[in-house]
């Protein structure tokens, strides 16, 4: 039994898993159906890991560090095996090569790498696919046609990370603020979020969202601003349908740039979880690019990384058979 390891580097927790590789190498079922046959695995799941990555990964091209944390999780024969690696950080193509390249020194087995965003269109068996990853940052990935990685958003909370957690916090927040400011009392959104951040009125929620400034501490707090559109919030029910209408535009800026896909396929904690930014997402991508199919995730992105594994399997096979 040939086993293959797949690996997703989020910038909070990495998912590390070994499967066997019992694809459909003869043609007989596509990637959609076998996914849909073994719950996307790509083979039997034999073992899978969730670590912190801050417990491992101390440079965006720890190589070393990301070939131990393989032996301790999945044993030391993982890495003779196949290896593919969405990693979070790697939003060029020379970044993902340098990795590839410095753990390929390493490790015995074939190695792939990639953003994490690129895990999801093969988590889903989908084909020339954009992928959109929506959670506490957000960013939309493809491949050109020379194979360059092209990449959409991702500028981070402060800039960008449009539809993300920290994202809609942050623009959840100004809103709030700008109502205030027009002399109208808090609504349902604006209590929520001064609940949350132990605030009184608008200078104290502007000072406390000021303080607590980070990606992770501001989307901890995007679940107000959806139970806030839920209590009847036309602020809060603005916000994510902006959010939904800015991720859109992630993908109709790929497209600007020459990526032909046929499909989108979105995941990402916030979107997989939130029906309010995913019906905006899906209907701002329908009425804008009414020819792509629309999949939003729904098993894990490792799934991805364990696809593009059997990829290199079967190419690897091809050639020395």
């Amino acid at each position: 039994m040939t086993e293959v390891v797949g690996v997703d580097i989020g910038g909070t927790k990495t998912h590390l898993a070994i499967a066997s590789d019992d694809g459909a190498r003869d043609g007989s079922r596509d990637d959609a159906q076998a996914g849909a046959q073994d719950g996307g695995h790509g083979g039997v799941l034999i073992r899978e890991a969730v670590v912190p990555t801050s417990s491992w990964r101390d440079t965006p091209a720890n190589a070393a560090a990301l070939r131990d944390v393989i032996v301790a999780q999945l044993g030391a024969a993982a890495v003779t095996r196949p290896i593919a690696v969405g990693a979070h950080g790697c939003d060029s193509t020379a970044q993902c090569r340098a990795l590839e390249k410095a753990l390929q020194a390493l490790v015995d087995g074939p190695v792939t790498v990639v953003n994490d965003a690129e895990l999801m269109p093969p988590a889903m068996g989908v084909a020339s696919a954009i992928g959109v990853a929506v959670g506490t940052g957000s960013i939309a990935v493809a491949r050109g046609e020379a194979g360059e990685l092209i990449t959409a958003g991702g500028w981070g909370w402060l800039l960008g990370d449009e539809g993300s957690s920290a994202g809609i916090v942050r623009e959840a927040t100004r809103a709030v603020l700008a109502d205030l400011d027009r002399g109208r009392p808090a609504d349902e959104l604006g209590r929520r979020l001064m609940a949350a951040f132990d605030a009184a009125d608008g200078p104290e929620l502007f000072v406390a969202v000021t303080d607590a400034a980070s990606a992770e501490e501001w989307g901890h707090h995007a679940a107000e601003v959806f139970a806030a559109a839920d209590e009847g919030s036309a602020i809060a029910a603005y916000v994510i349908r902006d959010a939904g209408e800015q991720l859109a535009m992630l993908v109709g800026r790929l497209r600007l740039r020459g990526i032909h896909a046929d499909a989108v396929v979105a995941g990402g904690a916030v979107i997989e979880n939130q029906a309010r930014l995913r019906d905006a997402f899906t209907t701002a991508v329908a009425r804008e690019f009414p020819t792509m199919s629309i999949h939003v995730l729904d098993r894990p992105p490792v799934m991805g990384a364990i696809a593009l594994a059997r990829r290199s399997s079967q190419s690897l096979t091809e050639v020395t058979s």
